[in-house]
């Protein structure tokens, strides 16, 4: 009975307690982060291992481009679950973006980390796609003299070819524009409108025409 009582008393806070996280994920959905994020770091300090919870405000810190941030709260989803690929993926891409902002010699120093984080996310998951798009750019963007590669490059391309026509030709696409290949950068982009993309790849087709002038 007397555990029954302490329920009753406990029930209405209960309640309000899903209503509030409810509504926080909601503002969340509809891009209001500023309103979002203090619901979440209250719900976070009475529950701190709250794996999404973590995820929504490293979310929210990457948008707000507070990198630090963001990368403790990966940082922490990575301790807590070591087995989920997004994870890895999410850290990667938040270090990458601090490197981006960072002087040359800071960078350089970050790099290694951010590749093998999105390699760590391709082991725990085979299938993963955004994970092999950001190796892709990484390894057309760097120079070659500090770990950029078109192999690898073309590499991870490929994979994406095997999992996704539609992301394999938009990747391979961004590869040959990067080096200057128009022309078989224009083939990759029809491919991958003729396997779908319609919105996606004339963008990037019509980028490619409007940019480098490609009649």
């Amino acid at each position: 009975m007397k555990n029954f009582l302490s329920f009753l008393l406990l029930f209405p806070l209960l309640i309000w307690s899903q209503s509030d996280y409810s509504k926080a994920e909601k503002l969340f959905e509809a891009k209001k982060y500023d309103q979002a994020r203090p619901i979440f770091e209250s719900f976070l300090k009475e529950n701190p291992s709250h794996l999404k919870t973590i995820e929504y405000l490293g979310d929210i810190a990457g948008h707000d481009k507070s990198w630090d941030k963001a990368i403790g709260y990966y940082q922490k989803l990575k301790q807590l679950k070591p087995s989920e690929a997004d994870y890895y993926y999410k850290y990667g891409g938040v270090l990458g973006m601090k490197a981006k902002e960072s002087n040359k010699f800071k960078a350089l120093g970050m790099i290694g980390e951010v590749k093998e984080s999105f390699e760590k996310a391709i082991e725990l998951n085979p299938k993963h796609i955004e994970a092999r798009w950001a190796l892709v750019l990484i390894y057309i963007q760097l120079p070659g003299i500090v770990g950029g590669s078109e192999t690898k490059a073309i590499k991870y391309s490929n994979e994406l070819l095997k999992l996704s026509p539609v992301d394999g030709y938009l990747s391979r696409g961004q590869i040959e524009e990067h080096f200057k290949r128009y022309t078989a950068a224009e083939q990759q982009y029809k491919k991958a409108i003729a396997a779908g993309s319609t919105k996606i790849g004339r963008q990037m087709l019509d980028n490619l025409y409007k940019n480098k002038k490609i009649k």
